[in-house]
Protein backbone atom coordinates (compact mmCIF):
# COMPACT_ATOMS: atom_id res chain seq x y z
CA UNK A 1 0.00 0.00 0.00
CA UNK A 2 2.56 2.25 1.02
CA UNK A 3 3.72 2.13 -3.16
CA UNK A 4 1.27 4.25 -4.01
CA UNK A 5 4.21 7.17 -2.26
CA UNK A 6 6.93 6.26 -4.24
CA UNK A 7 6.97 8.46 -6.97
CA UNK A 8 7.44 11.25 -4.58
CA UNK A 9 10.06 10.12 -2.61
CA UNK A 10 13.04 10.76 -3.46
CA UNK A 11 16.54 8.03 -3.63
CA UNK A 12 17.34 8.04 -0.13
CA UNK A 13 13.91 8.16 0.94
CA UNK A 14 12.82 5.58 -1.49
CA UNK A 15 15.30 2.90 -0.30
CA UNK A 16 14.26 3.77 3.29
CA UNK A 17 10.59 3.36 2.79
CA UNK A 18 11.15 -0.04 1.17
CA UNK A 19 13.54 -1.20 3.86
CA UNK A 20 10.76 -0.36 6.34
CA UNK A 21 8.04 -1.78 4.12
CA UNK A 22 9.97 -5.54 3.96
CA UNK A 23 11.24 -5.43 7.38
CA UNK A 24 7.99 -4.43 9.61
CA UNK A 25 5.91 -7.22 8.01
CA UNK A 26 8.93 -9.93 8.35
CA UNK A 27 8.93 -8.83 12.27
CA UNK A 28 5.61 -8.92 12.93
CA UNK A 29 5.14 -12.19 10.71
CA UNK A 30 6.50 -14.27 13.35
CA UNK A 31 5.11 -13.26 16.81
CA UNK A 32 1.24 -13.85 15.02
CA UNK A 33 2.64 -16.89 12.98
CA UNK A 34 3.51 -18.05 16.69
CA UNK A 35 0.49 -17.13 18.28
CA UNK A 36 -2.12 -18.53 15.79
CA UNK A 37 -0.06 -21.51 15.83
CA UNK A 38 -0.30 -21.61 19.75
CA UNK A 39 -3.97 -21.06 19.58
CA UNK A 40 -4.25 -24.49 17.37
CA UNK A 41 -2.26 -26.54 19.58
CA UNK A 42 -4.40 -24.78 22.76
CA UNK A 43 -7.47 -26.45 20.16
CA UNK A 44 -6.04 -29.34 19.16
CA UNK A 45 -5.40 -30.00 22.67
CA UNK A 46 -8.71 -29.24 24.29
CA UNK A 47 -10.56 -31.39 21.93
CA UNK A 48 -8.58 -34.43 22.53
CA UNK A 49 -9.73 -33.46 25.96
CA UNK A 50 -12.93 -33.59 25.04
CA UNK A 51 -12.83 -36.58 22.95
CA UNK A 52 -10.95 -38.63 26.02
CA UNK A 53 -13.76 -37.14 28.64
CA UNK A 54 -16.34 -38.34 26.67
CA UNK A 55 -15.00 -41.71 26.12
CA UNK A 56 -13.77 -42.26 29.53
CA UNK A 57 -16.41 -43.77 32.69
CA UNK A 58 -15.26 -41.07 35.14
CA UNK A 59 -14.97 -43.77 38.06
CA UNK A 60 -12.41 -46.07 37.12
CA UNK A 61 -10.97 -44.23 33.92
CA UNK A 62 -11.81 -47.42 32.04
CA UNK A 63 -13.44 -46.85 28.70
CA UNK A 64 -17.00 -46.30 29.02
CA UNK A 65 -19.55 -48.71 26.95
CA UNK A 66 -19.96 -46.57 24.44
CA UNK A 67 -16.40 -46.25 23.38
CA UNK A 68 -15.56 -49.43 24.21
CA UNK A 69 -17.95 -50.78 21.86
CA UNK A 70 -17.00 -48.54 19.10
CA UNK A 71 -13.41 -49.64 19.54
CA UNK A 72 -14.02 -53.08 19.62
CA UNK A 73 -16.18 -52.80 16.19
CA UNK A 74 -13.63 -51.05 14.53
CA UNK A 75 -10.95 -53.85 15.40
CA UNK A 76 -13.51 -56.48 14.19
CA UNK A 77 -13.76 -54.54 11.24
CA UNK A 78 -9.73 -53.83 10.65
CA UNK A 79 -9.25 -57.99 11.89
CA UNK A 80 -11.10 -58.55 8.23
CA UNK A 81 -8.84 -56.92 6.42
CA UNK A 82 -5.56 -58.22 8.56
CA UNK A 83 -3.30 -61.44 7.62
CA UNK A 84 -3.85 -64.03 10.32
CA UNK A 85 -5.79 -60.71 12.11
CA UNK A 86 -9.22 -62.89 12.57
CA UNK A 87 -8.48 -63.74 16.10
CA UNK A 88 -9.25 -62.57 19.43
CA UNK A 89 -11.15 -62.93 22.81
CA UNK A 90 -14.14 -60.76 24.24
CA UNK A 91 -14.21 -61.41 27.95
CA UNK A 92 -17.12 -60.36 30.48
CA UNK A 93 -16.24 -59.73 34.35
CA UNK A 94 -18.76 -59.24 36.61
CA UNK A 95 -18.43 -58.49 40.40
CA UNK A 96 -19.57 -61.37 42.59
CA UNK A 97 -21.99 -60.33 45.14
CA UNK A 98 -21.63 -56.42 44.73
CA UNK A 99 -24.89 -55.68 45.94
CA UNK A 100 -24.15 -56.58 49.41
CA UNK A 101 -21.07 -54.06 49.21
CA UNK A 102 -22.98 -51.04 49.05
CA UNK A 103 -25.64 -52.36 51.48
CA UNK A 104 -23.42 -53.32 53.95
CA UNK A 105 -20.45 -50.51 53.48
CA UNK A 106 -22.51 -47.67 51.53
CA UNK A 107 -21.79 -46.60 47.89
CA UNK A 108 -18.41 -44.79 48.34
CA UNK A 109 -16.81 -48.12 49.41
CA UNK A 110 -18.62 -50.04 46.33
CA UNK A 111 -17.40 -47.37 44.33
CA UNK A 112 -13.82 -47.19 46.05
CA UNK A 113 -14.40 -51.74 45.00
CA UNK A 114 -15.22 -50.73 41.30
CA UNK A 115 -12.22 -48.34 41.44
CA UNK A 116 -10.24 -51.36 42.84
CA UNK A 117 -11.51 -54.18 40.24
CA UNK A 118 -10.95 -51.71 37.84
CA UNK A 119 -7.19 -51.41 38.42
CA UNK A 120 -6.66 -54.67 39.16
CA UNK A 121 -8.45 -56.12 35.90
CA UNK A 122 -6.12 -53.80 33.61
CA UNK A 123 -2.33 -54.03 35.81
CA UNK A 124 -2.84 -57.86 34.28
CA UNK A 125 -3.47 -56.67 30.14
CA UNK A 126 -1.38 -55.73 27.37
CA UNK A 127 -1.17 -52.09 26.15
CA UNK A 128 -2.95 -53.57 22.98
CA UNK A 129 -5.68 -54.94 25.03
CA UNK A 130 -8.93 -53.20 25.45
CA UNK A 131 -11.39 -52.57 28.50
CA UNK A 132 -13.92 -51.00 29.60
CA UNK A 133 -16.71 -50.53 32.20
CA UNK A 134 -19.89 -51.78 30.52
CA UNK A 135 -22.58 -51.36 33.41
CA UNK A 136 -22.73 -50.71 36.98
CA UNK A 137 -20.28 -53.35 38.35
CA UNK A 138 -19.71 -55.35 34.78
CA UNK A 139 -16.68 -54.90 32.93
CA UNK A 140 -15.80 -56.16 29.50
CA UNK A 141 -12.27 -56.88 27.55
CA UNK A 142 -10.79 -57.56 24.34
CA UNK A 143 -8.42 -59.39 23.48
CA UNK A 144 -6.91 -59.07 19.90
CA UNK A 145 -5.07 -62.17 18.39
CA UNK A 146 -5.40 -64.62 21.25
CA UNK A 147 -6.27 -68.26 21.39
CA UNK A 148 -8.37 -70.19 23.78
CA UNK A 149 -5.06 -71.19 25.80
CA UNK A 150 -4.02 -67.35 25.95
CA UNK A 151 -7.26 -66.51 26.68
CA UNK A 152 -7.89 -68.89 29.21
CA UNK A 153 -4.61 -67.70 31.12
CA UNK A 154 -5.89 -64.29 30.92
CA UNK A 155 -9.15 -64.63 32.29
CA UNK A 156 -7.52 -66.62 35.24
CA UNK A 157 -4.80 -64.01 35.65
CA UNK A 158 -7.36 -61.33 35.96
CA UNK A 159 -9.85 -63.59 38.43
CA UNK A 160 -6.85 -64.25 40.44
CA UNK A 161 -5.88 -60.34 40.69
CA UNK A 162 -9.03 -58.98 41.79
CA UNK A 163 -9.07 -62.16 44.58
CA UNK A 164 -5.75 -60.77 45.85
CA UNK A 165 -6.82 -57.35 46.31
CA UNK A 166 -6.85 -55.75 49.37
CA UNK A 167 -10.16 -54.30 50.40
CA UNK A 168 -11.00 -53.72 53.84
CA UNK A 169 -13.99 -50.69 54.07
CA UNK A 170 -14.26 -49.14 57.38
CA UNK A 171 -10.87 -51.50 58.31
CA UNK A 172 -12.71 -54.68 57.97
CA UNK A 173 -11.30 -56.80 55.26
CA UNK A 174 -13.56 -58.04 52.70
CA UNK A 175 -12.78 -60.34 49.62
CA UNK A 176 -13.71 -59.46 46.41
CA UNK A 177 -13.93 -61.95 44.13
CA UNK A 178 -15.21 -61.50 40.27
CA UNK A 179 -16.95 -64.21 37.29
CA UNK A 180 -15.38 -64.20 33.55
CA UNK A 181 -17.13 -65.23 30.82
CA UNK A 182 -15.39 -65.17 27.24
CA UNK A 183 -15.55 -66.49 23.75
CA UNK A 184 -12.90 -66.64 21.55
CA UNK A 185 -13.51 -66.08 17.56
CA UNK A 186 -11.63 -67.16 14.43
CA UNK A 187 -13.84 -65.60 12.13
CA UNK A 188 -15.54 -62.34 11.76
CA UNK A 189 -18.92 -62.00 14.23
CA UNK A 190 -20.70 -59.27 14.99
CA UNK A 191 -19.81 -57.35 18.17
CA UNK A 192 -23.10 -58.25 19.58
CA UNK A 193 -23.46 -61.18 19.06
CA UNK A 194 -19.51 -62.10 20.55
CA UNK A 195 -21.03 -60.27 22.95
CA UNK A 196 -23.85 -62.24 23.38
CA UNK A 197 -21.73 -65.50 23.62
CA UNK A 198 -19.33 -64.49 26.01
CA UNK A 199 -22.06 -63.37 28.38
CA UNK A 200 -23.74 -66.96 27.84
CA UNK A 201 -20.43 -68.11 29.41
CA UNK A 202 -20.47 -65.45 32.28
CA UNK A 203 -24.20 -66.98 33.22
CA UNK A 204 -22.38 -70.42 33.42
CA UNK A 205 -19.43 -69.39 35.73
CA UNK A 206 -21.82 -67.65 37.88
CA UNK A 207 -23.66 -70.99 38.14
CA UNK A 208 -20.76 -73.00 38.57
CA UNK A 209 -20.39 -70.75 42.01
CA UNK A 210 -18.89 -67.24 41.21
CA UNK A 211 -14.82 -66.84 41.21
CA UNK A 212 -14.63 -69.01 38.61
CA UNK A 213 -14.45 -68.34 34.35
CA UNK A 214 -15.99 -69.82 31.70
CA UNK A 215 -14.71 -69.10 28.15
CA UNK A 216 -15.33 -70.91 24.86
CA UNK A 217 -14.43 -71.23 21.54
CA UNK A 218 -16.30 -70.55 18.30
CA UNK A 219 -14.52 -72.71 15.89
CA UNK A 220 -16.93 -72.08 13.16
CA UNK A 221 -19.84 -69.14 12.38
CA UNK A 222 -21.73 -71.41 10.75
CA UNK A 223 -22.26 -73.92 13.26
CA UNK A 224 -23.34 -71.26 15.79
CA UNK A 225 -27.16 -71.68 16.64
CA UNK A 226 -30.04 -70.04 14.18
CA UNK A 227 -29.97 -66.66 16.17
CA UNK A 228 -26.19 -66.33 15.38
CA UNK A 229 -27.08 -66.17 11.65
Amino acid sequence: MDSFNFHNLGPDDLRWSITVDILVPLGLAGPILFFLLSKLRELAIAHELLRRHAATDTLTDLLNRGAFTREVEEALADARFAENGMRGTLLVVDADNFKAINDTYGHEQGDAALRLIASSIRAVLRSADLVGRIGGEEFAVYLPGTTLLIAEAVAERLRQAVYAAAFAPEGKPHQLTVSVGGAVYDRHLPFAELFRLADQQLYAAKQNGRNCIAVTSIAHYETLPAAAA
